[in-house]
């Protein structure tokens, strides 16, 4: 044990990942908040709906672009300097919200500014922490830490909703406020970068190395790290079933299923219910995803995952219409797989293109994936407000679902390829 290591009775990497847990806990909630304020600010300001999907899909779209840049930075300054930096900038933004007027100053603080923050706060934190403190256990780490997102809509949906339907939106605001307010000490305090600073290997491994320090350019290695992994055709079916996968979650549910709800007279605090949860399953079915990819070959995962999927969305328009139990129905089943295909992706980028790079790399397939998302949440508003319902896009999501589930078995079976 080096010199002023911490010493804990269980290994200290487990530590990491309640933090790791908490923070994109939060991360989630904020990146939730959107799709509950819809209604409100287009009743308040008379903003189309168009508009503040506009802003919502700026920030999903930065959130994906910031994580290569982030396992950038987390890797020449350190993981605990990033997030806390990241924290502080997201509660001063948030904190202005209260104050805006003008389409254009949602769009700054939340499409650009807390785009930018929650993206250093996402997938790739979780990726690149599993990396680096785990061998053995390493797929059920990613599915605990990519469930929560999940837990984080769990917890905070229906809370703000209730916050904005009784008392207002403003306040709803001072709650993400206050949780972020949580967040920082616990950050600053008891997170560590690499197992190395509390003496203490990965765990599976036994010898005590320390890690490698990061050599380029902040902005160019990610950059060298994308034109390297596009040379090979996994990293484009790992980018493209990434990039279905984000149109069919975060960008089209997670943004519209609430508005859409609004369209059949279904009350907000009801609908933030449904995403919650869908939450509540999704813990489950992602953490299992985890477990099962330690197992399975990822690909048949992955062809499963998409494939129920998007028979789910294809129902959706029917259950929207239909009645609670049906909604029910649509909850459950899509909640189980709502993000259980992170972990089977990541442990395939981590395969093909080794532990080293896993974390670059996977940022730029998250990249493919919010840009997805992105697309959705636009194109999802703009459809809506043509054709005055979401028939369309839920179903056309739901197809391209099921091609992403053809595509996922022509990803390569690979241990690791050189790029």
């Amino acid at each position: 044990m080096q010199k002023g290591s911490l010493k804990h009775p269980f290994y200290y990497g487990w530590i990491i990942v309640a933090i790791v847990f908490f923070t994109l806990l939060v991360s989630a909630a904020i990146g939730s908040v959107p799709s509950v304020l819809m209604l409100s600010l287009e009743n308040e300001f008379g903003w189309d709906r168009s508009a503040i999907s506009g802003a919502v899909s700026i920030r999903i779209l930065l959130y994906g672009l910031m994580g290569p840049f982030s396992a950038a930075l987390m890797a020449r300054y350190g993981t605990r300097k990033i997030m806390v930096f990241a924290i502080i900038l997201l509660i001063a933004s948030i904190s202005l919200t209260p104050l805006i007027t003008q389409i254009w100053q949602f769009v700054l603080l939340w499409g650009i500014v807390v785009g930018l923050c929650t993206g250093a706060l996402a997938n790739v934190l979780g990726v690149s922490v599993a990396n680096r403190w785990f061998v053995k256990h390493k797929g059920l780490v990613i599915g605990l830490l990519t469930a929560s997102a999940a837990t984080g809509q769990l917890l905070f949906l229906p809370l703000i909703a209730k916050i904005t339907s009784e008392i207002g939106w403003r306040y709803s605001i001072f709650s993400v406020v206050a949780l972020l307010a949580l967040l920082l000490p616990v950050v600053a305090i008891w997170m560590r970068n690499h197992p190395y600073d509390v003496g203490i290997a990965p765990l599976g491994e036994t010898e005590l190395a320390k890690p490698v320090p990061f050599a380029g350019n902040l902005f160019l290695t990610p950059i060298l790290a994308l034109v390297s992994a596009s040379k090979s055709g996994t990293f484009w079916l790992l980018a493209g079933t990434f990039f279905l996968c984000g149109f069919s979650t975060n960008g089209l549910i997670g943004t519209h299923l609430i508005p859409a709800c609004g369209d059949f007279q279904i009350p907000i605090v009801i609908a933030a219910g449904l995403l919650s949860l869908m939450g509540l399953f999704d813990l489950v079915g992602t953490t299992m995803s985890g477990w099962l990819t330690d197992r399975f070959d990822s690909r048949w995962l992955l062809l499963w995952y998409y494939g129920l999927r998007g028979l789910s969305l294809i129902f959706l328009p029917y259950a929207l219409g239909a009645g609670y139990t049906q909604l029910l129905i649509f909850s459950v089943f899509y909640g189980l797989d709502w993000i259980a295909t992170v972990p089977p992706t990541a442990k395939l980028t981590s395969d093909a293109f080794g532990k080293e790079k896993a974390g670059m790399v996977f940022g730029w397939i998250v990249v493919a994936h919010q840009a997805g998302a992105s697309l959705a949440a636009y194109g999802a508003g703009i459809l809506r407000d043509l054709l005055g319902n979401y028939t369309v896009p839920f179903v056309v999501a739901g197809f391209l679902c099921l091609f992403a589930s053809i595509m996922s078995l022509r990803i390569r079976r690979v241990s690791k390829a050189a790029i």
